[in-house]
């Protein structure tokens, strides 16, 4: 089976968030020149996308012996089709390892939890001043791109602020930020139908989630919900300090970079 004909990846983090561990079935191993990736039927990993980096950690191959266990090094993730690839590399490179990988074997799952810790707190704080900007008076910006990455995250925002106001809404969004932060507020997120889901963001989704869909929600406490496939903080709590490096409008868009503790 390859990645054309293999069925859709479930994505077990949609069910948990934190869970840093799981167990899966090969589906496939493929081999692209120097690059190999595994297909699984579930997953744990996070695949890049949503503004969001891919989860890095290993797969292990279960047996009733350690010495029949193989590593394989998971590098990076990437999702096409609904397909999950986990692209990276034997962690010793044996005659016997890529049997261990071969469709139907039983696998075990491990997700860095350094690197998905941050990415979800990363992640968490880029929604956070989406309620923010609704709570200083900005709620005519309409959510735009999301970057949620270590070097530089940023959202941007369809509409503008008046320049002479920059550096006081920037003070304000920094203010409340942090504010929500030291209140806290639990986190969910759940698959709903779609007019539960509208329900849950406000009265209305974005024009991009179609009508016959099921969207996945998240939920900061009482906030509005919003849709969003990524990995979370379990409370607001969990985000800590909040700064705005910078907010910028150009073209119609405004970009508000943000930066959290490490």
């Amino acid at each position: 089976m390859d990645g054309t004909t293999a069925p859709a990846t479930r994505l077990l983090y949609f069910d948990d968030m934190w869970a840093l561990q799981s167990s899966a079935t090969v589906l496939s191993f493929q081999e692209d020149g120097t690059r190999q990736a595994v297909i699984l039927d579930a997953t744990i990993f996070h695949p890049q996308g949503g503004g969001q980096p891919a989860d890095t950690g290993f797969i292990v191959s279960t047996g009733d012996e350690a010495d029949e266990q193989v590593r394989f090094l998971v590098e990076d993730v990437r999702s096409k089709d609904g397909v999950v690839y986990h692209y990276g590399k034997f962690e010793e490179i044996q005659d016997q390892s890529k049997s261990h990988f071969r469709e139907g074997k039983q696998v075990n799952l491990h997700v860095d939890e350094e690197r998905r810790n941050l990415n979800s707190r990363l992640h968490s704080a880029g929604h956070l001043l989406d309620i923010c900007i609704r709570n200083v008076s900005l709620s005519h910006l309409e959510p735009g791109k999301g970057y949620h990455f270590p070097d530089g995250p940023f959202v941007e925002y369809k509409g503008t602020i008046m320049h002479d106001q920059l550096e006081t809404k920037k003070l304000e969004l920094e203010k409340e930020a942090n504010t929500l932060i030291s209140m806290g507020a639990k986190v969910s997120a759940c698959i709903l139908p779609y007019e539960v889901a509208a329900e849950w963001c406000g009265g209305a989704l974005p024009s991009y989630i179609s009508r016959d869909s099921t969207p996945r929600i998240l939920k900061f406490g009482e906030h509005d919900g919003c849709p969003c496939g990524g990995t979370h903080v379990s409370d607001i709590s969990v985000i800590g300090s909040l700064k705005v490096t910078q907010i910028r409008t150009k073209k119609g868009v405004t970009k508000v970079s943000y930066s959290i503790d490490p």
